[in-house]
């Protein structure tokens, strides 16, 4: 292991309100920061201008942002609490200041040098658990950062929180027997998506400006639709997976989940890249942008062909509502000149959608090959609990019984799963590459430059109702990139996703595409439930 228009002119007003007790002269002294930063509805970018100027420090964002998870993360008499954390680094105020050090030296590291950000539970961090949510897992401390960690550090980012998951990252609404159920900022009564819904609901919340999620089948992105979020599934193989507790090797990617796209454009551009503890990432060697945030253009959708994927428009139900706000999301798209093509029923392409899930072939292979590498036996109470007594594997997790209901029944049935190759796995392979295959064939018959869709048929749903999360497909089984962006609201104040996917490596056109959109529509708002201190 290797070490809406509203919104954004809240945003704007926001960061002109505070630069405005600068003093604007080059030669004139920085202002004294401001002892009780404002900090929701910031953006990284925004708040990378703030720290520039002076106006604000590092230590006070720290602090600005773990008095607002003392706020609201927690349940209390009059409010239910977001639960969206499950801990906070100790030593985060003390990197702080010794960013702000370095930053009065003269030295910044680049964009998000001295920027508090949130990580999901499932990625290792050298100085906070990592426990995938699990009661099993909590005292599991990885040796090492995982590689993308280690990459944020590196570029001046601080860890400020580790975020609740739903269990393993099994599924997309976000309860771990660790941390209870995670609820939606923009409706407590809700899901905010999954499994990466603590991050998701942390960034909504102005609990940091951005984090890191992991998307094995809409794990980012569905989180990023249920919060008014842009969320990135990048190239399978564009970024390091080491040190991520996985869910399924080949599908397995980690990504953004930010408040606009250029942020999450800068996060990509410190992450992503060749890692040699990942051979996956050799792929990435020479497909690279000098930087992503280089394509943020006004104008990409103009002349762009968009493949509209009717077959993820669904008409009954809660579906109905999503579906109407992505079909003004593509109206919008097509006024400012993109055109676009109703691609009709593609059952071959649903089929083999269908039919390419890895997941539970792999994951007892891949979990207990990470238990290895990064929880190196620990914790001991669990090790014994079955064969072989001396290691830690997802064997002695199950007979704990220290995991929440319902990821402990799935768990149970893929103890001791078939050896690797086996027919029905290799079945699975094969559905993977013919989807591959159909979407390349599809595109290139269109001359598309991306498709098209919901990023989830529903809008977030009550907790403990269930919702269909069949969109995820497209990407998650093919290896190609998706990001999605805010599309709106429904009448009674749910967020909803639009979902852009393209060919791999193609993460410029896709940024440029939904930077375009999300700039001429504005749909990102901050929930009204987490206001400002």
């Amino acid at each position: 292991m290797r070490h809406g228009l509203v919104g954004l002119l809240a945003a704007v007003s926001a960061v002109s309100t505070v630069l405005s007790t600068a003093v604007t002269p080059a030669s004139a002294e920085r202002s004294a920061p401001d002892p009780e930063p404002g900090v929701v509805g910031l953006t990284v970018a925004e708040l990378r201008v703030l720290l520039d100027e002076g106006t604000v420090t590092s230590a006070q964002l720290v602090d600005a942002y773990l008095r607002r998870i003392d706020a609201y993360d927690r349940d209390r008499a009059d409010r239910l609490g977001l639960r969206a954390v499950l801990s906070v680094a100790p030593t985060a105020r003390a990197e702080a200041r010794r960013l702000d050090a370095e930053r009065a030296r003269g030295h910044v590291r680049g964009p998000l040098h001295g920027i508090p950000v949130v990580v999901k539970d499932n990625i290792d961090t050298r100085d906070l658990p990592t426990t995938s949510g699990s009661l099993a897992l909590r005292g599991l401390r990885a040796p090492d950062d995982a590689t993308q960690i280690a990459r944020l550090r590196d570029a001046g980012a601080i860890v400020l929180a580790k975020t609740n998951l739903h269990e393993y990252a099994m599924s997309i609404y976000t309860i771990s027997s660790l941390g209870g159920q995670t609820r939606n900022p923009y409706d407590p009564s809700r899901h905010p998506g999954g499994s990466s819904g603590g991050t998701a609901a942390a960034v909504a919340a102005s609990f940091a400006p951005a984090g890191l999620g992991t998307d094995t089948c809409g794990s980012v992105r569905i989180p990023a639709a249920h919060n008014n979020l842009v969320g990135v599934r990048p190239t399978f193989g564009l970024s390091s997976r080491d040190g991520v507790a996985p869910l399924a090797g080949t599908q397995d990617t980690v990504g953004p989940l930010t408040a606009t796209v250029e942020d999450a454009a800068l996060l990509l551009d410190v992450t992503v890249g060749y890692d040699p503890a990942d051979p996956a990432t050799e792929a990435a060697r020479g497909r690279i942008p000098d930087s992503y945030t280089n394509g943020l253009r006004r104008g990409a959708l103009r002349g762009a062909r968009l493949g509209v994927v009717t077959d993820y428009f669904d008409t009954e139900g809660r579906a109905t509502d999503t579906s109407a706000l992505v079909r003004a999301a593509v109206a919008d798209m097509e006024a400012l000149g993109a055109e676009t093509v109703e691609l009709g029923p593609q059952p071959e392409l649903m089929d083999a959608a269908g039919r390419a899930n890895r997941v539970r072939h792999e994951f007892e292979r891949d979990f207990n090959a990470y238990l290895a590498e990064s929880a190196r036996g620990k914790p001991r109470r669990l090790a014994h609990l079955a064969e072989p007594r001396n290691e830690l594997t997802l064997a002695d997790i199950v007979a704990s019984g220290e995991v929440t209901p319902s990821v402990l029944e799935t768990l149970r049935g893929w103890v001791d799963s078939p050896p690797l190759p086996n027919p029905e796995y290799e079945e699975a392979l094969r559905q993977r590459d013919r989807l591959r295959n159909l979407l390349t064939d599809l595109m290139t018959a269109h001359d598309l430059d991306a498709l098209v869709y919901p990023t989830i048929s529903e809008p977030p749903t009550p907790i403990g109702v269930e919702q269909s999360y069949r969109n995820c497909r497209l990407a998650a089984f093919s290896g190609f990139p998706a990001v999605s962006v805010p599309a709106g609201f429904t009448v009674d104040g749910l967020p909803v996703g639009v979902e852009l996917l393209g060919a791999p490596f193609t993460e410029p056109t896709l940024l440029g595409l939904a930077y375009d959109y999300e700039q001429a529509t504005g749909h990102r708002t901050p929930p009204a439930g987490t206001p400002p201190l």
